[in-house]
């Protein structure tokens, strides 16, 4: 057994396209018309056939409520791993990215935390040292 998707909740579809493409450089795997909506997921380009990010509308008021509760609380809904988080901080910063968090050494791992433009925050963690 091995996981195959897991999903974030996003105020708008396009937007977080946009951004988890555009801007940290996620490859877009699926994206078929439902509607208003859309089944749309991104992936490493490094993995294109790994683990998929579900850009899921966030228009039940349950995930509205959690997506909300979750940024305000500072909580990362998602983590991308990364070679080096010193290196995407200042890459991510010089395209415009906000982070809530700069890198940081957490024991075995430094992270960094970001605010994905589209209601939520993705933490960055590489392996300290790297």
């Amino acid at each position: 057994m091995k996981i195959a998707l897991t999903s974030v909740f996003v105020d708008d579809q396009q937007k977080a396209q946009d951004f988890y493409t555009g801007v940290l450089g996620l490859t877009t795997k699926h994206d078929v018309p439902l509607g208003e909506h859309r089944w749309l997921t991104v992936v490493s380009p490094e993995a294109p056939d790994g683990v998929e990010l579900v850009l899921e509308p966030n228009e039940h008021p349950a995930a509205t409520a959690f997506q909300e509760a979750m940024a305000a609380d500072g909580i990362p809904v998602a983590v991308l791993s990364v070679e080096d988080v010193e290196a995407e901080h200042a890459r991510l910063t010089d395209r415009g990215v906000v982070f809530t968090q700069p890198p940081t050494a957490m024991g075995p791992v430094v992270t960094a935390v970001l605010d994905d433009t589209c209601g939520n925050l993705v933490q960055l963690m590489a392996p300290a040292g790297a």
